[in-house]
């Protein structure tokens, strides 16, 4: 454990708040008939999301509010309100403590939009899937709503919108950078990455009497400050050139030279008496203290969003400054300036301990809709229901991915027994249990207790991603804790099938043939999925992913295992079309290679530019942020306008009778008209099927969501007819 984590409050380590021995309630109420059922006059908490109650910890409120609520408070739930106006805001009364507020498990404009900056006819975290229960911008315009329902209340904003968009950020949308969410919300805290630590900490000193403006140390969250502001005199702010700008050559003074005790050419002995001092020699472990004790009092200031609006340069030196100062362990506040003030963050926060971990994740959570929607499907849960969230974090670092800016590179793993006693509490309290467990993950599937070897060198580290270029040497990528869990969960009186449903890690895997071996012949469903990303290593090297050779390892296990388990399974790849770094080329040889692999994908997903991701940032600014940022540094290439973006997808759907005019034409402009025609390797034949004609647009379908990250998916692939 490091000195940040000595240092930090049990999470359940405060006094209960006066209101505990209402006990926990059944639901979360989300009306004033049940507070009254539940003897609550008020509520200290009031949540307000963009999504539907259900009472899981795979829901980021429901795991809020009952965290808040074992802590002693009484926690009330406004769902998906009427945004044109302020009255439902006011249904619950007005919160003792504060609103919390979120746009629910997904940036709202993703959850809204296409890659195509077209409305989603479905939204999966809504009732029957209904769309449009939701605004844009969720986030301003729930907290600006709290406002005018209850003016002078305490309202802070969380959740991955907030977390993204807590400064200055690229908005793909409105094709323009945006203000953080801080000045536009007004809100008085915004708390970013995994909240339990400071929203927890917020709640209690709030109902000792503190008030908001005076919570100015916490980890984890960001607020408005007055331009200049710092927390105290032994703060210093300094600019960040000065983090990522190698600083000019010191000549260190010869201690055996007489320089500055010369003069004309004679010993100054006078001068060398004045200026004596006594010699005191400081240990090593003082002067680390006194570094260690500058840093942490350092803040480092953007630039302000004035010149990131208006400068793609300085905006890539933002965000890449900004990600360098991602580590707990060595992280420094940041600032930037907008207007007049300033948007002060604090470092992120400390990551919860396996056993505050497993706390969270037991807590008497329903596991279900709250009953005020009736037989109403909610897709999200349907699709999670009969799942198991293990760990959190991610230390891929993957570009086009806001786990990290979100969730953190440290990953943080539940102990076996919990995860254990959530699978046997799912089978016999949740409906329709059939004895399938439907996914053992997270983020990923194979994270589970992977972690720096020393927490010495995790907490200095300052790398990007663990695994890219290669896997860090001081990586553990030991599997064996999760071979464990599997064995033990699949032997689970009433469980019949352990699947895995999470995004596999291959790289990672294989390291560990023996867990390759033990989820083949165990834990594959037919499928599995893994996200090769692209084949070439011009958009790989922007996406910060392997090379396809570590997919040709992988599926060679892969196969082998599944042989020797005499099962026919098959692996699902997703592949990402336009994505920063990218060139015609590179797509025709991606299709190139699925022809021959004989893969047709199903549903596929042009790049969505989310804030605050890497690849965002080489999207808007057409620089890469994964080296140092100057005016000569290398232009990252990016794919804009709609006829190449639909080119570049359509070479992952070359199969698609409807996309063959416009590869056709694609390909005669590229000198590769040699591809088109019947043979086996040409990728599109030269004839064009009746009533497909025309260059029609590629159909998104119902694109894969998962958070902010929006990737392709692929069907069975076709196997080779022999005659």
């Amino acid at each position: 454990m490091d000195s940040n984590q000595q240092n930090t409050r049990p999470l359940f380590g405060y006094r209960k708040f006066w209101a505990h021995r209402f006990g926990p309630a059944p639901f979360l109420p989300m009306s004033r008939t049940e507070m009254d059922s539940l003897g609550w006059d008020s509520c200290d908490i009031i949540l307000v999301t963009g999504d539907a109650y259900i009472d899981h910890p795979s829901f980021g409120m429901a795991l809020v509010g009952r965290l808040l609520e074992a802590q002693g408070f009484r926690v009330g739930i406004i769902c998906q309100p009427d945004w044109n106006a302020a009255v439902d805001f006011k249904k619950l009364g007005k919160p003792n403590l504060f609103y919390g507020v979120t746009a629910g498990n997904m940036d709202s404009m993703v959850n809204r939009y296409t890659a195509d900056r077209k409305i989603r006819s479905d939204d999966a975290y809504t009732p029957n899937g209904e769309p449009n229960k939701r605004p844009d911008h969720a986030v301003t315009v729930y907290a600006q709503r709290c406002r005018e329902a209850f003016p002078g209340c305490n309202v802070v904003i969380g959740s991955i919108e907030a977390s993204l968009r807590r400064i200055a950020h690229y908005d793909y949308w409105s094709d323009k950078v945006r203000r953080s969410v801080l000045p536009d919300s007004k809100a008085d805290l915004l708390v970013f990455g995994n909240a339990e630590r400071a929203i927890v900490e917020i709640a209690h000193r709030l109902a000792r009497g503190e008030k908001i403006s005076e919570i100015r140390d916490l980890r984890g969250t960001a607020f408005m400050v007055p331009r200049g502001w710092l927390p105290s005199a032994e703060w210093e702010a300094m600019d960040s050139s000065s983090v990522d700008t190698p600083g000019p050559l010191v000549k260190h003074a010869d201690p055996y030279a007489m320089e500055g005790d010369l003069k004309n050419g004679q010993n100054s002995r006078s001068t060398v008496e004045a200026n004596a001092h006594p010699v005191r020699i400081v240990s090593r472990t003082e002067r680390l203290a006194a570094r260690q004790d500058k840093r942490a009092h350092t803040a480092i200031r953007l630039p302000s969003y004035e010149q990131v609006k208006d400068d793609p340069v300085l905006y890539a030196h933002a965000s890449r400054t900004f990600h360098l100062e991602s580590n707990p362990g060595n992280a420094r506040a940041l600032i930037q300036g907008h207007g007049e003030r300033d948007v002060w963050l604090n470092p992120p926060p400390i990551p919860l301990s396996t056993e505050e971990l497993d706390g969270v994740y037991e807590l008497p959570y329903a596991r279900r809709p709250h009953p005020a929607y009736g037989e109403a499907k909610i897709p999200a849960w349907e699709m999670i229901r009969f799942s198991v969230n293990i760990m959190r974090g991610c230390f891929g670092g993957c570009t086009f991915c806001s786990i990290t800016e979100h969730e953190g590179r440290i990953i943080q793993s539940r102990s076996e027994d919990s995860v254990i006693r959530e699978i046997e509490e799912m089978r016999d309290k949740t409906p329709g249990f059939t004895g399938i467990v439907s996914d053992l993950g997270g983020p990923t599937a194979n994270m589970f207790h992977l972690t720096c070897k020393d927490p010495k060198i995790e907490s200095a580290c300052r790398r990007l991603s663990c695994v890219y270029p290669d896997i860090c040497e001081n990586m553990n990528t030991d599997h064996s804790k999760l071979i464990s869990l599997y064995r033990k969960a699949r032997t689970l009186k009433g469980v019949k099938k352990v699947l895995i449903g999470s995004g596999l890690r291959y790289d990672l895997a294989v390291r560990s043939p023996e867990y390759i071996k033990e989820l083949v012949t165990h834990h594959v469903g037919g499928y599995l999925k893994i996200a090769p990303e692209h084949t070439e290593e011009r958009p790989l090297s922007k996406m910060m992913k392997p090379g396809i050779g570590s997919y040709d390892r992988f599926k060679q296990l892969f196969d082998r295992f599944s042989r020797e388990a005499g099962k026919e399974q098959y692996l699902i790849p997703y592949f990402i079309a336009a994505h920063p770094g990218t060139e015609d080329e590179d797509m025709l040889n991606l299709a190139l290679w699925l022809k021959k692999n004989n893969f047709r994908l199903d549903q596929v997903q042009t790049f969505i530019p989310t804030p605050m991701a890497m690849a965002t940032t080489m999207y808007h600014s057409e620089r890469n942020p994964l080296r140092k940022v100057t005016r000569s540094s290398e232009q990252v290439g990016t794919v804009r306008n709609g006829r190449q973006r639909k080119l570049h997808k359509a070479f992952l759907r070359y199969h698609d009778p409807a996309n063959w005019p416009l590869l056709r034409e694609a390909l005669k402009d590229m000198g590769r008209a040699d591809l088109i025609g019947n043979g086996k390797k040409q990728l599109i034949p030269a004839w064009q099927p009746a009533g497909t004609g025309g260059v029609p647009a590629v159909s998104t379908g119902n694109n894969r969501r998962s958070g902010p990250v929006v990737r392709a998916s692929a069907q069975r692939p076709l196997r080779s007819r022999k005659k």
